[in-house]
């Protein structure tokens, strides 16, 4: 137990701390990985004061502040190092699990996946969608759209 006037945690599970939390982990699983890294007890409250955007984190020294954005920062803009953000790294999950429930017979469960694999190579859980058109003399140019905006009073009868 820490005597008083002494931190509870030591620099390094406090980087820890503000790390993880700057990564979107919540306090209770910081708690308990704070538990098993470094031998420390710390409540999910006191864990949640190494959060600068938390009302709890309010008094935070500027290292540990500056640590957390900068952690942050990174997290958001570099997905890179987190795998299953790759279409290889769930096809091979997908096809794990798929093992698995053929074995098990779970053939219901083995269809799904299945599915799932297939819209996953097919870009169906991606934000990507291509509209072409036009001649093919024109290289399948992309499809021209206009909007058109007609006010219409009550009473008038619109003809298209």
């Amino acid at each position: 137990m820490a005597q008083r006037g002494e931190p509870k945690l030591t620099v390094e599970a406090r980087t820890y701390a503000v790390q993880a939390l700057a990564c979107f982990d919540a306090p209770s699983i910081v708690a308990a990985a704070i538990k098993k890294e470094f031998g420390l007890t710390a409540t999910p409250q006191a864990i949640e004061a190494y959060d600068p955007t938390k009302r709890a984190g309010h008094k935070l020294a500027e290292r540990w502040i500056a640590l957390f954005h900068e952690t942050r920062r990174t997290f958001l803009e570099d997905t890179s190092k987190i795998g299953i953000s790759h279409r290889a790294v769930r096809l091979r999950a997908i096809q794990r699990m798929a093992d698995k429930a053929e074995t098990m017979g779970n053939i219901a469960l083995a269809a799904q996946l299945h599915e799932q694999a297939a819209k996953e190579s097919g870009n169906a859980y991606t934000n990507k969608r291509q509209l072409v058109g036009g001649k093919a003399e024109d290289g399948d140019a992309p499809i021209q759209t206009e909007v058109v905006v007609r006010f219409v009073r009550p009473g008038d009868v619109e003809v298209a």
